[in-house]
Formats: C-alpha cells, sequence, structure tokens
C-alpha cells in the first residue's frame, strides 16, 4: 500500500428531462416578462441565470438585448432564441418576477414557480383606464411642479390623459413608436391653444410641458445610462437612441402645431 489516500469523486446529480425542460420554461419566460416590462438587460441576465441555478442547473448562458434573448443549457443541448417586439414600462411586474426569483432562490419547489409564472404573465396590473386616468394625474402634478396656475389644471388633466389615450390607441394599430409619441404630442398641444383661446387656460407653455411628461421616457433614458455604465455598450445605445427618437417625437408634433398656427 502506498499510504495515500484515494480520492472519491461524489457522483453527479442527475436531472431529469422533464424537469430541466420545466427550469427552461420558468427561465425564459421570467426573462421574456422582465424585458417586455422594460428591466435593465443585466438584471435579466442576472435572474435567469440565478433560478437556473437555484435547481442545480450549471454552465447555462443568457445573452440579453432590448430585442432578442438568447438562452442556453449547454450541457443539457438546449437553446431558445426569443425575440421580442413589444416593449412597455412596467415595474410592477418587473417587480413581481424579481420577488418570484428570490423566492426559488430559497427553495421555492418547481411545481409552485410553474403556477407563479404563468399568474405573473396571465395578469394585468394596469387597465386601460387607470393608464389614462394616471396621464391626467401626472400631467398636473407637473403642472403644479413647474409653478403652473390653479386655473391650468384642467387643461394639464385633459392634455395629459388625452395624450397617453392617443398614444396607447395608436399602439394598437402600429407599433411604430415615432408615430403614436408624434400624434400624442399633437394632440397635446392643440388641446393646450384651444383652453387658452377659450380662455380656460393662462400658461400655454406650462400646459404643453405639464401635458407631455407621461410622454417623456424617463425610465428608457435612466436604464440607457446603467446599462452603459455597467458595460451593457449595445444595450445602451439602443435604448438612448430610442429615447432620442422619442424626444424628437414629441419635439415634432408640438412644433408642427406652432407652425401652423
Amino acid at each position: 500500500m502506498s499510504g495515500e489516500l484515494e480520492i472519491i469523486e461524489a457522483p453527479e446529480k442527475v436531472l431529469s428531462e422533464n424537469f430541466v425542460r420545466d427550469v427552461f420554461y420558468i427561465v425564459i419566460n421570467c426573462g421574456k416578462m422582465l424585458l417586455e416590462s422594460g428591466a435593465e438587460t443585466y438584471r435579466i441576465e442576472d435572474t435567469m441565470l440565478r433560478i437556473a441555478s437555484s435547481y442545480g442547473i450549471e454552465n447555462a448562458q443568457v445573452f440579453a438585448t432590448p430585442t432578442v434573448i438568447i438562452f442556453s443549457l449547454n450541457d443539457y443541448a438546449l437553446t431558445q432564441t426569443l425575440r421580442i417586439e413589444e416593449r412597455a414600462n412596467n415595474l410592477e411586474k418587473v417587480v413581481a418576477v424579481n420577488e418570484l426569483s428570490r423566492r426559488i432562490s430559497v427553495g421555492m419547489p418547481l411545481d409552485q414557480a410553474l403556477r407563479r409564472m404563468e399568474a405573473i404573465h396571465d395578469s394585468r396590473f394596469f387597465p386601460f383606464w387607470l393608464t389614462i386616468l394616471s396621464g391626467g394625474i401626472i400631467g398636473m402634478m407637473f403642472l403644479l411642479l413647474f409653478d403652473g396656475v390653479a386655473a391650468d389644471l384642467p387643461a394639464a388633466f385633459v392634455g395629459g390623459a388625452g395624450g397617453v389615450f392617443v398614444m396607447e390607441g395608436i399602439l394598437r394599430y402600429t407599433k411604430v413608436k415615432f408615430f403614436t409619441e408624434f400624434f400624442a404630442a399633437l394632440y397635446i398641444a392643440l388641446t393646450a391653444i384651444f383652453f387658452v383661446d377659450t380662455g380656460f387656460g393662462t400658461m400655454l407653455d406650462t400646459i404643453i410641458i405639464a401635458s407631455v411628461m407621461p410622454l417623456v421616457p424617463g425610465v428608457l433614458i435612466t436604464n440607457a445610462i446603467r446599462e452603459m455604465i455597467r458595460g451593457h455598450l449595445m444595450a445602451g445605445i439602443m435604448k438612448g437612441t430610442e429615447a432620442a427618437l422619442t424626444a424628437i417625437a414629441i419635439g415634432a408634433g408640438v412644433g408642427l402645431v406652432f407652425l401652423m398656427i
């Protein structure tokens, strides 16, 4: 005997095919919901890898951009490319998916995770009427923030709510975002001029600025900067470009009205 201790390697944990496919299904759908809800790409990649690792699946790879997710489980020959065509700002759904990820990390069973993921996917956190109402309230609040007068609050409410209504309504027929913000800003400028000309409004510029605030891509600009700081240059450039086009569309809509009068 040589006197040396022989190290016996622990047997690898074998996961069933159905189990792996269920985990794959959860991970890819969580990433899809995060990207569609406006989450940062680094958050999406980290969440997807954490969920896979929590269920014992290592050597997973994910690549996310604002328009596509590529997810692979290299040890199980599973790969899927998912194209994302619709994106919005739904931070409540982002929070819900993050909370699911945390529960999975502390031992949430797979069947419960499946049911919870599908419930989040099917849920509608913001009804259409609430979105429109929120646009009007935002317009009024920004009017006060910009030292507007109380007499202009109805104009700011109608402008903000109507702008969101026009934007969401056009999105049902076309996915070209430039046109949605353009026509929404056009409506807001016309509404503000109508209120001022009829004597129901006083400060035209303040009404317009406050009413277009629900259209301003504040979350998109913030995410673009955060992506750049974290080193996700492609995602940062794409989101920054989208934010710039949105700002141009808003300015073009308002500017066209002033050119016409």
